[in-house]
C-alpha cells in the first residue's frame, strides 16, 4: 500500500480524498494555487505545496508543477478527484512515465471513453445500446443537417467529442436552430476540453438519468454497485441525486448493472467508474462512461456501505475489491443536494462571494461534504459548488423529510445558494411522484418566485429613491422569538454592512442601485465573469429577447439577452474584458 498520496484538486472532493487517505494510514499531500491558500483542503491535509498562478492553467492543470510535488514530497501516488485532470490521458501516461501511480484507470481507457464517439463505437460494438445518432465526428453545420434529415431527425442534441458534466451540449429542436446549437457545442468542446470536435444524437426529451456505478481491480474483478437517478438537472449539469432510482426495479437494476459491468470490461477497466445512461418507456441507452470517481458518488455509499474512494485506492495499489458482487445490498434511500453558489431566480446565474457565516446541519443520517467554512471566498475562477448535502433514510418519503430538516439547518452567510431551490422542489408534486422535474426547471415564472421580492425604495425628501438594505432580526414577542426579514432604510448604527444613518447621503450620480437593474435602457450585468462573446455592436438594431452577449463565470456559459427592443446606443464591453455584477454591458434606446 502506499506510503504517501498527492490529492491533484480542491474543495469538497480534495478533502473527502485526505479524510480516506487518513483512514487508511497514508499521508495526505495537498496542493493549491495562490487563491487557494487559506482554503480548507490545504488545511486538513499532511503537507501543502503552492502549484502557482490563480487560474487553473496556472495551478490545477499545471501537469509539470504538480509532478515537481510529487518528487519534492515523496509521494508514490497521485488521486486527482474529478474535473481539472481527473480524465486527461495524458496526465495519467505522464504520471506513469514518471514512476507514479495514478489512482484511477489506465490512459488507455481514459482516452477510449473520453471521446464520446469513440466510446459510443465501442460500446456499439460490445453489444451495449447506445442513444442512435453517429458514431463518428460530425465535421460542419452543412454534413449535421443532412445527417439530420437522413437518419436522426428532430429533436437533436448536438455534443462535443470530448465534453462532460453538462458542457459542450446543445439542443435543436427545429432546423432553424442547429447552426446555433452547433456552433455553441463545438466552441464550449474547444474551451473547456481543447476538442471542437461534436456529434449527434437523437434528443430524447424527458428521458430519466440513471447511472451505474463500478469497481474493478487489477486481477479481473468487476463489479456495480446499483444505480443512482440523476434526472433534477439545470443546463445539462446535475442538482440532485438519489440512490436506488424511483423508476428502476429489480429487474432492470440487474440489467443496466450488466451493462455497466461489460463496458468496464471492454476498456480493462481500474479503479471507480460510472456509467451513465438515459432509460425512457422501459429502454436504457448507454451515454458515456466517466472514468473517475462521480460527485454523486455519495448516495451510494450510502445505500451500499462500500467506501468507493477507498476501493479506488485499493485497486490503484494492486490490491483486490474488498467486496464480491454478492456482497452488495442496497439499503434504504438516500439524497444529495449539490449546494452551490448560484441564484435560481436569474437562471441558475453564477453568485460567487465571501462566506460571512456558516453552519452545517447534523443529526441521523445527514452528511455533508464541505470545502468551505467562515471566512472562504467562492471565487468566480473555479466551480460554483460549496458543498454536497446528503442524508439517507429507510425509503424515499423519508429520506425527502429528512433532507428538508437538514436543508432548514443549512446556514451560509453572505452567498446566494441553491438551498430555496431545494427546499421548494423537494416540496412539489412531481418530485413526490419521483418526476423529472423538467418542466419546473423550465419553468422562470416558478423560479423567479425563488427570489425575494424587491421592496419599492421609499423617497427622501428631494424626491429620490432612499438607500435600502436588507436586514434580518430576531425579535421576541410575548416570551416566543421570529426571524424577521425587513427591507427599507437602514436603522441607526452600522447593521450587515448599511450605512449609517447619521453618514452623509452620497449623491445621485454616485450611488449603484442595489437591484443592478439601471435605467430602464441600460443592460447590465446580473453576474461577475469574464465577457467570453459579444455578438451585437453599437448602431445595431435588437429585438427583445435577442442575444447579446455570452459571460463565462464558474467554468459556465451564461447568455445575455437584450431587455427591450431598441437600437445598441453604448456598447460598454468586448470580448475578452473581466466584468462585475451591476456593470453596464450595453444602452438600448427604443426606436422612435
Amino acid at each position: 500500500m502506499f506510503e504517501k498520496v498527492l490529492v491533484a484538486n480542491r474543495g469538497e472532493i480534495a478533502i473527502r480524498i485526505a479524510r480516506a487517505l487518513r483512514e487508511m494510514n497514508i499521508a495526505s499531500v495537498a496542493v493549491y494555487s495562490e487563491l487557494d491558500r487559506d482554503a480548507l483542503h490545504v488545511a486538513r491535509a499532511d503537507e501543502a505545496y503552492l502549484l502557482g498562478g490563480p487560474t487553473a492553467a496556472e495551478s490545477y492543470l499545471n501537469v509539470q508543477r504538480i509532478l515537481e510535488v510529487c518528487r519534492e514530497s515523496g509521494a508514490q501516488a497521485v488521486h486527482p478527484g474529478y474535473g481539472f485532470l481527473a480524465e486527461n490521458a495524458p496526465f495519467a501516461e505522464a504520471c506513469e512515465e514518471a514512476g507514479i501511480v495514478f489512482i484511477g484507470p489506465p490512459a488507455s481507457a481514459i482516452e477510449a471513453m473520453g471521446s464520446k464517439t469513440r466510446a459510443r463505437e465501442l460500446m456499439k460494438g460490445a453489444g451495449v445500446p447506445i442513444v442512435p445518432g453517429t458514431t463518428e465526428p460530425v465535421a460542419t453545420v452543412e454534413d449535421a443537417r443532412r445527417i439530420v434529415a437522413e437518419d436522426v431527425g428532430f429533436p437533436v442534441a448536438v455534443k462535443a467529442a470530448g465534453g462532460g458534466g453538462g458542457k459542450g451540449f446543445r439542443v435543436a429542436l427545429e432546423e432553424s436552430e442547429l447552426e446555433a446549437a452547433f456552433e455553441g457545442a463545438a466552441r464550449e468542446g474547444e474551451k473547456f476540453f481543447s476538442d471542437a470536435t461534436v456529434y449527434l444524437e437523437r434528443y430524447l426529451p424527458d428521458p430519466r438519468h440513471v447511472e451505474v456505478q463500478v469497481l474493478a481491480d487489477r486481477h479481473g474483478n468487476v463489479i456495480h454497485l446499483g444505480e443512482r437517478d440523476c434526472s433534477v438537472q439545470r443546463r445539462h449539469q446535475k442538482v440532485i441525486e438519489e440512490s436506488p432510482a424511483p423508476a428502476v426495479d429489480d429487474e432492470m437494476r440487474e440489467r443496466i448493472g450488466q451493462i455497466g459491468v461489460e463496458a468496464a470490461r471492454a476498456v480493462d477497466y481500474v479503479g471507480a467508474g460510472t456509467i451513465e445512461g438515459l432509460l425512457q418507456d422501459g429502454e436504457y441507452f448507454f451515454l458515456e462512461m466517466n472514468t473517475r470517481v462521480q460527485v454523486e458518488h455519495c448516495v451510494t455509499e450510502m445505500v451500499t456501505g462500500i467506501d468507493i474512494v477507498r476501493e479506488g485506492i485499493r485497486a490503484a495499489a494492486g490490491e483486490e475489491l474488498s467486496v464480491a458482487q454478492e456482497d452488495v445490498v442496497l439499503r434504504g434511500h438516500a439524497i444529495e443536494c449539490r449546494i452551490n453558489a448560484e441564484d435560481a431566480s436569474k437562471k441558475f446565474a453564477p453568485a460567487p462571494g465571501a462566506i460571512t457565516s456558516y453552519s452545517e446541519p447534523a443529526g441521523p443520517g445527514v452528511r455533508v461534504d464541505s470545502g468551505v467554512r467562515a471566512g472562504s471566498e467562492v471565487t468566480p475562477m473555479y466551480d460554483p459548488m460549496v458543498a454536497k448535502l446528503i442524508v439517507w433514510d429507510v425509503d424515499r418519503a423519508q429520506a425527502t423529510a429528512r433532507m428538508l430538516r437538514a436543508l432548514g439547518e443549512y446556514e451560509i452567510g453572505g452567498l446566494k445558494t441553491l438551498i430555496p431551490f431545494h427546499v421548494a422542489l423537494l416540496q412539489t408534486e412531481q418530485w413526490a411522484n419521483g418526476e423529472t422535474c423538467r418542466d419546473l426547471l423550465e419553468d422562470k415564472n416558478w423560479l423567479k418566485q425563488l427570489a425575494f421580492p424587491k421592496a419599492e425604495k421609499p423617497k427622501g425628501d428631494d424626491g429620490e429613491a432612499e438607500e435600502t438594505v436588507e436586514q434580518t432580526y430576531t425579535v421576541e414577542v410575548s416570551g416566543r422569538k421570529f426571524d424577521v426579514r425587513v427591507i427599507g432604510p437602514p436603522f441607526g448604527g452600522s447593521v450587515n454592512g448599511a450605512v449609517p444613518a447619521g453618514a452623509p447621503k452620497p449623491q445621485r450620480a454616485q450611488r449603484a442601485d442595489s437591484g443592478g437593474g439601471g435605467s430602464s435602457d441600460e443592460l447590465v450585468s446580473p453576474l461577475q465573469g469574464n465577457m467570453w462573446k459579444v455578438l451585437v455592436e453599437a448602431g445595431q438594431a435588437v429585438e427583445e429577447g435577442q442575444l447579446v452577449c455570452i459571460i463565462e463565470a464558474m467554468k459556465m456559459e451564461n447568455e445575455i439577452t437584450a431587455h427591450k427592443a431598441g437600437v445598441i446606443a453604448d456598447l460598454a464591453v468586448k470580448e475578452g474584458d473581466a466584468i462585475a455584477s451591476g456593470a453596464t454591458i450595453a444602452v438600448i434606446k427604443s426606436e422612435s
